[in-house]
């Protein structure tokens, strides 16, 4: 078997995106590929988030800031039982994944990057979610893309969901500590 083909132990991924952009489903699989837990960085979320997104009103920096360090906290631990984990977490902001790394610091991002128009579409098509299409620009507005000297990649999701998961984990598995662009 190529060395690349194993996963390290204790790997901590954070699928990251705007709302629509997959980062549960490609979580799961990326997780699944790679042997791991998978945990929705949703379920980390206080009660009154959600509600407050549910309500349709978008959260401000002191609703994230906890839940943040509790996404950080979670990949941490799973690192540190060498189990591993990937989450899925918005991590819009530098300062966002900036907090995240200073709870694990050993963690890779995977962005999905998408255009507004797919992900509204996406949006739109799904039921039983709390984040409204009407979120969606708030989002974007937010939204400042995994630079170059972050650690992980950038995949777009204009691919097969199969393609998504494989350059993901491929990159992960790798070990990149740079932004790969496609």
């Amino acid at each position: 078997m190529p060395e690349n083909s194993t996963t390290p132990e204790g790997t901590q991924v954070i699928v990251m995106g705007v709302s629509a952009s997959g980062k549960s489903t490609i979580g799961a699989l990326i997780a699944g590929a790679l042997g791991v837990p998978f945990v929705d960085g949703d379920a980390l979320h206080p009660q009154a988030n959600i509600e407050k997104m549910a309500g349709g009103q978008p959260l401000n920096d002191d609703d994230r800031w906890p839940w943040l360090a509790v996404v950080g906290q979670t990949l941490a631990e799973s690192g540190k039982s060498g189990t591993g984990m990937v989450i899925a977490c918005s991590a819009l902001r530098r300062a966002y994944r900036q907090t995240i790394l200073d709870n694990a610091p050993d963690a890779q991002f995977v962005h999905l990057h998408g255009s507004r128009d797919v992900l509204a579409a996406r949006i739109e098509g799904r039921s039983g979610h709390f984040m409204p299409a009407s979120l969606l620009d708030s989002q974007f507005a937010t939204l400042e893309p995994l630079a170059e000297d972050e650690p992980g990649c950038v995949v777009d999701i204009d691919q097969t969901v199969a393609d998504i998961v494989a350059e993901a984990v491929e990159n992960i598995r790798a070990g990149e500590s740079s932004t790969r662009r496609n």
